[in-house]
């Protein structure tokens, strides 16, 4: 997949092009790339997906609580295992935002890229005042000539359509397993391990610290994880157990993703770890001593060895 950070005039054009924020890329944004792959299979025309960063929520809503469900790094990752060929990733500002919805098919779909085919889901907005929509590309589409794909909303069992708006939900709320239905695999939050308290490690559980940066904050608590420690383009994973909160028992204050890899010794620090929220075990809770923390987190250990042998 060849990454563009722009959309300059040397861009490649005619491709079948798949538009949206695709945070998650759940099975609903998957549904959407499906379609312009199979289009541009049939046109012989390159599949490029167009999306933006930062997420316009976070340049409209500066202050705003974290909420990404996958930063770019995790999302270009995601987006390069569908088989798209062309990825843009535009910056959004508030000088793009400013541009009408006609100026952005016409100077940048149509003008820069030459776009063949459109392809979004029902509820896309875009442009100024989010004035456009499926409909506005329907009727620049047949006056500067390129093809439209709308999707419906993709369901669940529950008839409700998969939207990160309802992962997050789901993830807010300590259901990681129903965030999973949507998003077609287990959510993770990936990092680089920093240096923590090595508290964990004095109570006979070390652990591998993620700062949680940019991503949405789960339901503090206790998980069953697996954990995937990534080098030169492999993972290997291991069942874990991981803790997210601030640390109440000893007073913490930042908010943190602590890991302990199940029968694993070696060093992490400094290594770039994917950790996937497989289940929820119990939440956040303040012990009266070290010694209760402990035996609470043997039981957890326990509890999250069950959850993953029976998954």
């Amino acid at each position: 997949m060849q990454l563009f950070r722009h959309a300059g005039r040397d861009a490649p054009r005619g491709a079948v092009i798949a538009i949206g924020n695709f945070d998650g890329v759940h099975v609903g944004h998957r549904a959407v790339i499906a379609e312009a792959q199979g289009l541009a299979r049939s046109l012989g025309a390159p599949l490029a997906l167009l999306t933006f960063e930062p997420h316009p929520r976070s340049v409209f809503v500066p202050n705003g609580p974290p909420f990404r469900l996958t930063p770019f790094r995790a999302k270009t990752r995601l987006i390069g295992e569908t088989g798209v060929d062309l990825l843009f990733t535009l910056r959004f500002d508030r000088a793009f935002a400013a541009k009408t919805a006609e100026e952005f098919v016409a100077d940048l779909l149509v003008g820069r890229l030459g776009a063949r085919w459109i392809v979004v889901g029902q509820d896309f907005t875009f442009g100024r005042g989010r004035a456009g929509n499926p409909a506005l590309l329907r009727d620049m589409g047949a006056r500067l000539g390129f093809g439209l794909s709308v999707l419906q909303p993709l369901a669940d069992d529950g008839a409700k359509a998969a939207s990160a708006s309802r992962i997050r939900a789901h993830l807010a709320a300590g259901r990681p397993c129903a965030a999973a239905e949507l998003l077609g695999r287990d959510w993770e939050i990936e990092g680089r391990v920093r240096q923590g308290d090595r508290r964990g490690r004095e109570l006979g559980f070390p652990t591998a610290n993620l700062a949680i940066g940019d991503y949405l904050h789960p339901a503090p608590g206790v998980y069953a994880v697996r954990a995937g420690i990534v080098e030169r383009g492999t993972v290997a994973w291991h069942d874990g157990v991981a803790n997210f909160g601030n640390r109440p028992t000893f007073a913490g204050t930042d908010w943190r993703l602590e890991t302990n890899l199940f029968d694993f010794a070696g060093d992490l620090y400094g290594r770039h770890l994917r950790v996937a929220i497989v289940d929820f075990i119990r939440p956040d809770a303040k012990f009266d001593s070290a010694e209760a923390l402990v035996a609470a987190m043997h039981e957890d250990a326990a509890k999250a060895r069950a959850i993953l042998a029976g998954e």
